[in-house]
């Protein structure tokens, strides 16, 4: 029998209706929220996954074209592998739930979120999140929820809840706020440089609005929820402990503060020595994870209770940072970023905007002209892997260092490129998706790309026991693997840009939030002020290799002249040229090469195609055809006219083939152009220097030719007027 809650949101009904479609899900719904429609089930199995230590949880979000009413445009014509607002979706509802799953539970589950409907303007992702707490709820799946998730955005000075994708193109801020009935479970954000106030500003007020979405969920578990599985968590043998402890005593205390190639060799001997002496009596697996167990615990209770990391700093100090620019000859722009132990060199490219990225999504976003690829191989932590394609974290911090970049960079009017960055990771130690960051801008500034600000971003941890907490300024690798919390902050001196927070707790209070984004403010400006050491804005010139886009305007009824048909004159001019051209519907044409020389000759090829054919106008001109009575000439590319035979020289012309012949180039003057569009040209009048009333007039020849009977092929009585042939457009009948 179906169930139906629902609850307003945003002045908007928020629907979530169960048992009636996919019923064999061990938990099944679906969400409403204005002509958006998603299903979203959980499956768990009835075995253990034996010898892991993560919880087995994976998260597909399905876009379907028919949801938009679109066909897909792969050459199979169905979807295939998830795009990267899915992967990005899927990131966004894993990090709100995984949270609120029980720590030790080794059953494999499976989220699938399919979206039935969208209609361009509520955005799925949000109701995903909201869908998967619902069904897990549901399910027997073992689960500290529900949780509500909101969008909230910041128009004309005013926070707006779950704003649609036009209110969004006018927002300053879009972040997402996840969160249990009395915890923050995650947050992620784009910002325009907005303020740390406003941030915490909208945190409450989502938080706020999530309490009505978590009590809908509540009602519905109550009324259709499955029994939990039981779960009894593994005991740990307290003998291991023990024995390890003994053997270790206090060594780890000197291990955690060795750099980390020292630390991971001291540690290797460490656990060799343990297999050695205690192998007989234990499993290797039980060795090395109370090893792990007993070296997490030394790491945080060093920080909590001695405020003493394991380099040595303070809870707030930055790891030794450089930066370098220029690195690489011929790249449009590097950008050489290292903070202790991690080491990030980015490289920026321009193109022109027929190189931008086409999307086929259900979004309404089509296009981008803005791309950020981030590439982690295994060598920048010193491991042996195999290296595939980008997988979902590569592709989540790539977009997290496009949407913290974005606000500085110029607007597509006044700088017509697409821009592609590759951040390639070449050491890693905690938070190489900041460092991408700042890395990235350096070869921005590099490139000659006029950036409005420096950005810069940095990582922030947290240890929470027992009540007590220590906020960490730049987090290390084992400060994120033993930590509670990794929250990424980038921005601007001015404000934030990007926000994404990971937790490991059920839930972080608002006031450790609330510190970490100003602690991150300070280590923001001071991570700038190094940066801008080695190069504080963008050089005057782009690089050398760099093409240059120059940008005309032309009347958008002369787009077709410009392309041809089926696109020959477009591709004839880029050929000649090896110029690109770009034309948008509005008649804007950018032109874009690395040689001037071809930019301009591409330019004046459009420009004369263009052109209005203007009586008087002088042209230089090919010859194209010759009849009897005179010679078709090229005057501007795709127009030509007819230089009659009387008028190709100031003197009697017995034969065409005599003056011109096909190929010839020659000065001629347009004299008339009939009501049929057909164009007349004299070469006599540039030679004699006539206008075209002259022409038109039958002035006499200044000459003949030597030996030349004196008479005007058009004969008419002395005194008399020219003898005209209306019918014919002025040209006297072939004979």
């Amino acid at each position: 029998m179906p169930q139906t809650v629902e609850c307003l949101v945003g002045g908007q009904p928020l629907v979530i209706e169960t048992g009636k479609l996919a019923g064999q899900a061990d938990g099944a719904v679906t969400v409403k929220y204005g002509d958006t429609i998603i299903l979203v089930t959980a499956c768990v199995s009835s075995e253990k996954r034996e010898g892991i230590d993560f919880i087995p949880l994976t998260v597909e979000y399905e876009e379907k074209h028919y949801a938009v009413g679109k066909i897909p445009g792969s050459f199979i014509r169905r979807e295939s592998r998830p795009s990267q607002d899915a992967i990005l979706a899927d990131r966004l509802i894993d990090r709100s739930i995984r949270p609120l799953l029980t720590k030790g539970f080794r059953n494999e589950m499976q989220v699938v979120i399919t979206v039935l409907s969208s209609d361009q303007e509520n955005d799925a992702d949000i109701l995903a999140i909201i869908g998967a707490s619902a069904a897990l709820s549901l399910s027997p799946i073992p689960f500290a929820g529900p949780v509500g998730a909101t969008r909230v955005g910041y128009i004309d000075g005013e926070l707006v809840l779950n704003p649609t994708f036009t209110q969004l193109a006018d927002s300053s801020l879009d972040i997402v706020i996840a969160g249990s009935s009395d915890a923050l479970v995650m947050v992620e954000a784009g910002a325009k440089g907005i303020s740390e106030g406003v941030i915490l500003d909208a945190i409450k007020f989502a938080q706020q609005a999530n309490q009505d979405i978590i009590r809908i969920q509540q009602q519905l578990r109550d009324a259709c929820g499955k029994p939990k599985m039981d779960f009894n968590p593994p005991e740990t043998n307290p003998e291991v402990e023990e024995a390890v402890s003994a053997i270790i005593e206090d060594r780890l205390n000197d291990v955690i503060y060795k750099v980390k190639a020292e630390r991971m060799e001291a540690l290797d001997a460490i656990g060799e020595e343990l297999t050695q002496k205690l192998g007989e009596r234990f499993s290797p697996k039980e060795i090395t994870s109370t090893l792990e167990s007993l070296l997490k615990k030394q790491v945080r209770s060093q920080i909590l209770q001695k405020g003493t990391r394991l380099s040595g700093r303070a809870p707030t100090e930055v790891r030794p940072i450089t930066c370098e620019v220029g690195l690489l000859p011929r790249t449009h722009g590097t950008g050489l970023f290292k903070r202790g132990g991690t080491q990030v060199l980015s490289i920026a490219t321009l193109g022109s905007m027929r190189k931008e990225q086409l999307i086929d999504t259900i979004s309404p976003e089509e296009s981008k002209r803005f791309l950020h690829h981030y590439n982690f191989p295994p060598f920048c932590t010193g491991e042996v892997k195999r290296m595939g394609g980008p997988g979902r974290r590569e592709i989540g911090h790539g977009a997290l260092v496009e949407r913290a970049l974005t606000p500085v960079l110029p607007k597509e009017e006044d700088f017509p490129y697409t821009l592609r960055l590759v951040s390639e990771v070449l050491s890693s130690n905690g938070s190489s998706s900041m460092a991408s960051v700042c890395a990235s801008i350096l070869s921005l500034m590099d490139a000659g790309i006029p950036v409005s600000a420096t950005v810069a971003g940095v990582a922030m941890g947290v240890i929470v026991e027992d009540g007590k907490y220590v906020v960490l300024t730049d987090i290390e690798g084992l400060e994120d693997a033993y930590g509670d919390m990794d929250f990424k902050v980038a921005g601007t001196v001015e404000g934030i840009t990007a926000l994404q927070m990971d937790i490991k707790l059920k839930g972080i209070s608002f006031e450790v939030i609330e510190e970490a984004i100003k602690q991150a403010n300070d280590a923001r400006c001071f991570i700038i002020e190094k940066m801008n050491q080695t190069i504080s804005s963008s050089r005057p010139e782009l690089s050398q290799y760099a093409p240059r886009m120059q940008k005309i305007t032309i009347d958008p009824a002369k787009i077709g002249t410009i392309i041809g048909p089926g696109g020959k004159m477009i591709r004839s001019i880029t050929e000649e040229t090896k110029a690109s051209i770009d034309v948008d519907n509005d008649g804007t044409v950018i032109i874009g090469s690395i040689n001037q020389e071809g930019a301009e000759k591409a330019i004046k090829m459009i420009q004369d195609l263009i052109r209005d054919v203007e009586v008087g106008g002088v042209y230089t001109g090919k010859v194209t055809r010759v009849i009897n009575i005179g010679a078709f000439v090229e005057i501007l590319p795709g127009k030509e006219g007819m230089v009659h035979i009387s008028e190709l020289a100031d003197y009697r012309v017995a034969s065409v083939e005599d003056i011109v012949k096909i190929g010839d180039e020659i000065m001629v003057m347009v004299t008339e152009v009939d009501r049929m569009g057909r164009v007349n040209l004299s070469r006599r009048a540039v030679l004699q220097g006539l206008s075209a009333d002259s022409v038109a007039s039958g002035s006499p020849r200044q000459s003949n030719g030597p030996g030349a009977p004196s008479r005007d092929f058009q004969r008419r009585p002395q005194g008399g007027p020219p003898r005209r042939f209306p019918d014919r457009g002025g040209r006297p009948p072939q004979r």
